[in-house]
């Protein structure tokens, strides 16, 4: 009898999350064999010199012995008040320490949020180019993520005219990630207030990614949609992994906001969930008061002479100085997302530039197709790295663009 062959949940087929993907793999693979990877593809901010600050570590250690056994499956007192403060400084109504969730990173928020509102079949808008897990986490829970356009050339902001159209008598809810990961757009009011009128009209859920909501640059402005619209039910995350570089810690929040009378079922799912974690990591839960009530080091690292602006502006540069790669450039976050125009050069699409780029510049960033992008001549790049390492790789890349531009003569033969 031949042996059995266990293979995974069929709810996993189709599902992927490139970030760490196929082409990551293949770059562990080279640094086994001794090759040294620039690493332009996660939003880590502890490896390239981010430090979490003092006063944040400082609480963490000395709170470590309170934090030996399991806390309120909502999270510690302290850090669900700092958030629910935070909240009012937002001009955020009504938000009670019970209408709060402390959780393992907003990664397991967004996963425990689709597990208790979609319904088998329930449509979930999302935008294109989208954080991956917010699809896969929608279609783990047996929903369908449809992806809404955002429109390059205004500079990535939600194309309203598209998401009117694939609203269906399914759509439950609509994503926002704002601001934007990968393409750095920080979307306008005029926007948000439109999305907010169809959200209205369709009675949609509002799910409101805000992790990099203090990484703003050049003045730009975040404004907290949860803080425009006091009757629709929305859900808005936050955490610690960006603005406060404590990646790590896996420390995020999820505020519940606005018609939350009419979710006292989806509250309730909710807490179900988050009972069966028993609760989140304790340590970080103690940093999040002195997080949220401290200085804003973010501050200075997106002023105009900060270091977070100058590598950003050193990337960007470099890359549209390249003959084929245009580029808007970021408002926010930590990501540059630029076009390759693929009729330039002898690639296939951004995959197949990925790897090429990974096996023989040994540089690794993700195909834009890894963000659900409707196209296949986009990537992102992280900006973390210092500016002698930004530049090593960007003149690296333009030696590689250089090396792969089709020529006159194959343009005529093709």
């Amino acid at each position: 009898m031949p042996d059995k062959l266990f293979k995974k949940s069929d709810r996993l087929q189709n599902l992927s999350y490139a970030i760490r993907g196929p082409i990551f793999d293949k770059a562990q693979q080279l640094e086994a064999a001794g090759q040294k990877i620039i690493n332009l593809n996660i939003g880590n901010p502890a490896p390239f010199g981010f430090d979490v600050p003092d006063e944040i570590m400082h609480d963490m250690i000395v709170n470590l012995r309170n934090a030996q056994g399991y806390s309120h499956h909502l999270g510690i007192f302290s850090a669900r008040k700092a958030v629910m403060h935070y909240t009012q400084q937002q001009g955020i109504h009504g938000v009670t320490i019970d209408d709060i969730y402390i959780g393992n990173g907003v990664s397991e928020l967004i996963l425990m949020s689709m597990q208790a509102v979609v319904n088998q079949g329930d449509e979930i808008l999302v935008p294109s180019p989208d954080y991956p897990l917010w699809t896969t986490a929608i279609s783990l829970s047996g929903g369908k993520a449809v992806h809404y356009i955002c429109d390059e050339s205004a500079d990535w902001n939600p194309d309203i005219e598209d998401i009117k159209s694939k609203i269906t008598s399914k759509t439950k809810g609509i994503v926002i990630i704002n601001p934007n990961n990968p393409t750095g757009a920080v979307y306008e009011k005029s926007v948000l207030q439109s999305i907010i009128k169809l959200a209205q009209e369709h009675q949609l859920i509002i799910f409101s990614d805000e992790i990099y909501d203090k990484i703003l640059y050049d003045g730009h402005i975040h404004y907290p949609i949860a803080a425009m619209a006091d009757d629709l039910l929305i859900f808005t995350y936050g955490g610690l992994s960006k603005n406060y570089r404590a990646a790590g810690f896996r420390g995020g929040w999820l505020i519940l906001s606005g018609a939350v009378h009419k979710a006292k079922s989806i509250s309730e799912g909710l807490n179900l969930l988050a009972s069966m974690r028993l609760c989140a990591n304790v340590p970080t839960q103690y940093a999040i008061q002195t997080a949220l009530g401290g200085y804003q080091s973010i501050q200075d690292l997106v002023a105009k002479q900060g270091r977070l602006t100058k590598q950003r502006d050193l990337i960007y540069y470099m890359m549209t100085d390249i003959p084929g790669i245009t580029c808007v450039k970021p408002k926010g976050a930590l990501y540059l997302f630029p076009k390759i125009d693929i009729s330039k050069f002898d690639f296939k699409n951004d995959e197949d530039f990925a790897y090429q780029l990974l096996e023989e510049k040994h540089i690794l960033i993700v195909p834009g197709s890894g963000f659900n992008h409707m196209d296949d001549q986009h990537f992102r790049i992280v900006f973390l790295p210092q500016t002698d390492e930004l530049e090593l790789a960007a003149n690296q890349m333009k030696s590689f663009f250089d090396h792969s531009r089709v020529t006159a003569v194959q343009t005529a033969l093709s």
